[in-house]
């Protein structure tokens, strides 16, 4: 098995843990304030990781602290707005707004190497961006959901968040460089937290099992795994991985809460999902095996 199979495996699994993780947030934001609820999930993520690999901890050098904050802050701000967010809207259109930073990193990518998106890409965000209309629009056109938009923020972020572990893992050690991000997330959620909120200890068994479950494993190992798996596949690749996540978010949220997309909404996820495909195929690559299966077939 090669090295980027073994990390598009681990970035799967990763995606189905995020794609469980909107319930488990949303019963948790039932029972605690939103910075609160982060500060606790990612403190508990990075007294976790900094045990467990306390070796690597303590030989941190200064470029991937210096990475480490920076991502930090990235990743600060994707959870700050997705979080805020699913307080106003649910958690199939989060999942779905969220999964649209599969379409943004090849763009983004693009634009940062000073190099105009291809017809393809160009194709797929009109797609996206019509199944998004269709997605989180109400009866009403001009009515869209406060959440919908805070989601999308959280989408273009988490975008740029893939591209720059990308760039930053090769220089980095990966997995200090994961948990210095989760130590950043949880000071600055702290610090929001203590100035907007009333934080409170949670006394309710249930919250806390949705916290652990979040921290250990759709947090501190989520992280980790991306550290390490981004050195050996590309941004866009990941990103391709990571298209699953509201689908599989959509399917844990049918499961458990019998939650459906409207007539309307599921043809928006589809184009959506249409769009993340187009973005990431190489329809050169499929058409070069195609013409090369035919002619071994005429042969």
């Amino acid at each position: 098995m090669s090295r980027q199979l073994k990390a598009d495996m681990a970035l799967l699994l990763v995606t189905i843990g995020w794609g469980s993780s909107f319930i488990l947030t949303k019963n948790s934001l039932a029972k605690l304030p939103t910075y609160n609820f982060l500060t606790i999930r990612f403190f508990l993520a990075f007294i976790i990781s900094s045990v467990i690999f306390i070796k690597k901890m303590t030989k941190i050098d200064k470029k991937t602290l210096k990475y480490g904050v920076i991502l930090g802050i990235c990743l600060y701000a994707h959870y700050a707005f997705q979080t805020v967010g699913l307080n106003y809207t649910s958690i199939s259109k989060s999942a779905f707004i969220t999964g649209f930073n599969v379409i943004l990193v090849p763009v983004f990518a693009s634009l940062l190497i000073k190099k105009l998106p291809h017809k393809q890409s160009i194709l797929s965000v009109v797609l996206a961006f019509i199944g998004l209309g269709m997605l989180t629009l109400n009866e009403n056109i001009t009515g869209i959901n406060i959440g919908d938009i805070y989601t999308l923020i959280c989408a273009v972020i988490f975008a740029l968040y893939i591209i720059f572990v990308g760039k930053y893992t090769v220089d980095s050690e990966s997995v200090s460089l994961a948990v210095v991000q989760l130590g950043v997330v949880a000071v600055l959620s702290l610090i929001t937290s203590f100035a907007i909120e009333k934080p409170i200890i949670p006394n309710d068994y249930q919250v806390w099992i949705n916290i652990i479950i979040l921290s250990v494993v759709c947090t501190s190992g989520a992280y980790i795994i991306q550290s390490i798996a981004q050195k050996f596949t590309s941004s866009t690749h990941t990103a391709l991985i990571y298209s699953g996540e509201p689908v599989f978010a959509a399917m844990f949220a049918y499961i458990i809460y019998g939650e459906n997309l409207s007539v309307k909404g599921t043809l928006g996820a589809i184009l959506i999902l249409t769009g993340m495909l187009i973005a990431e195929l190489d329809f050169k690559k499929l058409l070069n095996k195609k013409d090369s299966l035919q002619e071994e077939i005429i042969d």
